[in-house]
């Protein structure tokens, strides 16, 4: 029984997550008016391009999600992730959203969609974090220990999955 419950979740899991990362983020992307971005030299910036470090959050917990605009399951998650934040909200949580696409994308995202997340662009390599499929979501407690992972996606305000987060030591 342990079994079959095991492969349920992990076919669930695997038919639920994006497939086609890009593992390959070091040359320059082109953005939909043809500009070539220059590379930031830090791992995650804001959309303004000012350099961020997860080390820079310690004290509060962190839920840092890699997502993309292409990616049905990161966009089907974030209404979720919203309610999940705001229950949060007076728990010392800060949620990042971080995506390899350029700023401008991300911000035309934003718009369109109207999300209140606190999107960060990540000038990283998926693979590099152990990252081979899209929604991807790291847990980190107040000194920076990630003590959570999630792959695929999910219902982010549930109770369960709210007392989970809560819980983070």
């Amino acid at each position: 029984m342990y079994l079959k419950t095991l492969l349920i979740i992990v076919l669930a899991t695997a038919m639920t997550s994006c497939k086609d990362v890009n593992t390959n983020t070091q040359k320059a992307t082109v953005n939909e008016d043809k500009v070539v971005e220059k590379k930031s030299t830090a791992t995650y910036e804001d959309l303004e391009g000012n350099a961020i470090s997860l080390s820079d959050y310690k004290g509060k917990r962190v839920l840092l999600n890699y997502w993309a605009t292409w990616c049905r399951p990161c966009i089907a998650e974030m209404p979720d992730m919203e309610k999940a934040q705001a229950i949060l909200e007076n728990e010392n949580y800060i949620f990042l959203f971080a995506s390899d696409q350029s700023v401008a994308k991300i911000e035309k995202f934003k718009e369109a969609r109207g999300f209140n997340l606190n999107f960060i662009k990540f000038n990283g390599v998926y693979a590099n974090k152990g990252v081979s499929a899209l929604p991807a979501t790291f847990i980190y407690n107040e000194v920076g220990e990630q003590v959570l992972r999630f792959d695929g996606g999910l219902k982010w305000d549930s109770p369960e999955m709210i007392e989970k987060l809560r819980a983070v030591q």
